[in-house]
């Protein structure tokens, strides 16, 4: 399936989106710089493909900076990844 038609996407996909790797999407991920948060379906942990997209427009700026700009509340402790 082509990525532009996935709503959701993998970290691996993710990854291709934002054209880095996935241990680095990972890094990014664990250490607060990626913006988006990811959602839980079931066991899998998937990213929205337009949120991807806007943070990357904007920037990329570090999750905090992102939530704030997006009105969104910031989490505690995400039990993902």
């Amino acid at each position: 399936m082509d990525l532009t038609a996935k709503l959701l996407l993998s970290a691996v996909d993710a990854a291709r989106l934002i054209s880095v790797g996935r241990s680095h999407f990972y890094a990014l991920h664990s250490s607060g710089r990626l913006g988006p948060r990811p959602i839980r379906l079931g066991r899998r942990t998937l990213w929205n493909r337009k949120e991807l997209e806007s943070w990357v427009a904007a920037g990329c700026p570090a999750r905090e900076k992102w939530l704030q700009t997006n009105g969104m509340k910031k989490v505690e402790k995400s039990r993902v990844c």
